[in-house]
C-alpha cells in the first residue's frame, strides 16, 4: 500500500476554483490507480473521479464530470483535483484513495486511504 497526503483545501466562494493534491509515498506509484472521493456533512463518501496508473483512463461521477478534472504527474508521485465553477453542494472532505492494478472506477477496491482535506463552498 501507498501512503497518501492530501492538500490544497480551504474556504472558498461559489464559482471559484480550488485544486487538490495528493501526493504518495511507499510504493511504485505508476502501479497505482488513483482516485478522489468526498463526503458530505450527514452523507456518505462518494466517488469522484479516478485515473489509471498511466494517466490515460479516467472515470468521473456523472455529476462532476463537466466542472472537475483529474489528473497525476508521476514524475512527482502527485494527483490532483482541479475543481472548477465550485458550488455549496461541493461542500465536504475530499478524500485520496489508491488501488493496485485495478481500474479507477467507483466499484474498485480502494485500500488505501489519505487523511481528507476540507473544502467549504460559500454561497
Amino acid at each position: 500500500q501507498v501512503q497518501l497526503v492530501e492538500s490544497g483545501g480551504g474556504l472558498v466562494q461559489a464559482g471559484d476554483s480550488l485544486r487538490l493534491s495528493c501526493l504518495a509515498s511507499g510504493d511504485t506509484f505508476i502501479s497505482y490507480s488513483m482516485g478522489w472521493f468526498r463526503q458530505a456533512p450527514g452523507k456518505e463518501r462518494e466517488f469522484v473521479a479516478g485515473n489509471s496508473g498511466s494517466g490515460n483512463s479516467r472515470y468521473y461521477a456523472p455529476s462532476m464530470k463537466d466542472r472537475f478534472i483529474i489528473y497525476r504527474d508521476n514524475n512527482i508521485d502527485t494527483v490532483y483535483l482541479q475543481m472548477n465553477n465550485l458550488k455549496s453542494a461541493d461542500t465536504g472532505i475530499y478524500y485520496c484513495a489508491a488501488v493496485k492494478g485495478r481500474p479507477p472506477g467507483p466499484g474498485a477496491a480502494w485500500d488505501s486511504w489519505g487523511q481528507g482535506t476540507q473544502v467549504t463552498v460559500s454561497s
